[in-house]
């Protein structure tokens, strides 16, 4: 608008009908007593809190052009999301070690990589909270199980390394199992249940380096991952954490669309995943700060039939009792019972609200 219009007030008075529409307006103009006032700046998003920046990453431009493509429903959407999951790939590719690091620093180096990688990780959700939304074909479904393997092969070791430790890769093995973690819960999020059941019962195939046995398909449980050269640099002085793993994911939770809280229940629902599905393991170390929230929507309101019908799509098991039992046979397999530093945790059992679930019709 030109500058000497700026200041102008104009109300529209051209016939009888905008007479009638704007005549309040036009008196609440004179008195100063507009119909809406302008609403108070609320508190700045997370990202603008945040004191490091994002990183200069391909990711970014690749992310919106899809978000655009998707939003005006373009053609070619698969080649935008092609360009989107491989920026996003070789920019955490980029920071795998594959060089001997400084051992001294090395725990160091692993929370500033686990702070960059952050940034992926919301590239990430933030395309599977858009396209599980909206998305009709099974381009996505697809997509997502592949960028999935390929989570596997960045915590795997890099093909040209021959001589490494295991640590090296601590800072990709937590981006997998963080990334896996708040996959679910987006999915949980908009309520994408038929891709949350394909998620945890496909086979994924092994990166080329972990193919040592006849067995180059793996199952959801690969994706756990822990972080033990992070114990020295987020431990309190004298004290030892039982899960680093845990304490980041916890610190870098820092979305407001899917707070830690909903990571706890995605966490949950994997540990269910894991009950009733043979040969596989989980143990939910987030769960540690269950002191905050005790009590999962997910797993309460499955109380009611309408609400377990969405734990039935997700499981593959329609029938509550035949879920019980299968439940109940992980939990000897698992050996939850002997899971002691879960001290605001009675019973998993009971969390997962299994006596009830399926009970008002």
């Amino acid at each position: 608008m030109p500058t000497f219009l700026k200041s102008r007030i104009w109300i529209d008075f051209s016939s009888p009908e905008a007479v009638n529409e704007n005549w309040e307006r036009l008196i609440r103009t004179l008195f100063g007593k507009p119909l809406h006032e302008k609403p108070e700046l609320g508190k700045p998003p997370a990202y603008i809190r945040e004191e490091t920046t994002s990183p200069a990453s391909p990711a970014i431009a690749k992310y919106n052009a899809l978000r655009q493509a998707i939003l005006q429903n373009k053609k070619g959407i698969t080649t935008y999301r092609q360009d989107f999951l491989d920026a996003c790939i070789e920019y955490a590719d980029a920071l795998r070690v594959r060089e001997r690091p400084e051992i001294g620093s090395f725990g160091e180096r692993v929370l500033e990589d686990c702070g960059k990688l952050k940034h992926v990780r919301n590239h990430i959700v933030d395309w599977v909270l858009i396209e599980s939304a909206s998305s009709q074909d099974q381009g996505f479904d697809d997509s997502l199980l592949e960028l999935l393997e390929r989570l596997l092969e960045l915590k795997s070791r890099p093909p040209e390394l021959n001589s490494w430790n295991d640590s090296w890769f601590d800072a990709h093995e937590f981006f997998a199992y963080e990334t896996f973690l708040y996959i679910i819960a987006a999915l949980l999020k908009t309520n994408a249940l038929l891709v949350l059941h394909t998620v945890f019962n496909s086979h994924y195939l092994l990166p080329e380096t972990e193919r040592y046995r006849e067995d180059l398909f793996v199952r959801f449980d690969r994706f756990y991952g822990t972080a033990d050269s992070l114990q020295l640099v987020l431990a309190p002085e004298g004290k030892r954490l039982f899960s680093p793993a845990a304490e980041l994911t916890k610190r870098q939770a820092d979305r407001t669309d899917i707070p830690f809280k909903s990571i706890l229940e995605a966490e949950l629902l994997i540990l269910l995943m894991a009950l009733i599905t043979p040969d596989t393991r989980w143990y939910p170390q987030t769960l540690y700060y269950t002191r905050e929230t005790r009590q999962f929507p997910l797993f309460l309101r499955a109380s009611q039939h309408k609400h377990f019908i969405k734990l039935a799509i997700i499981t593959g098991i329609d029938n509550a009792d035949v879920l019980r039992e299968s439940a109940k046979n992980g939990y000897s397999r698992l050996g939850i019972d002997q899971w002691h530093n879960f001290h605001f945790i009675d019973s998993f059992w009971r969390v997962l609200n299994m006596d009830k679930l399926d009970t008002i019709r």
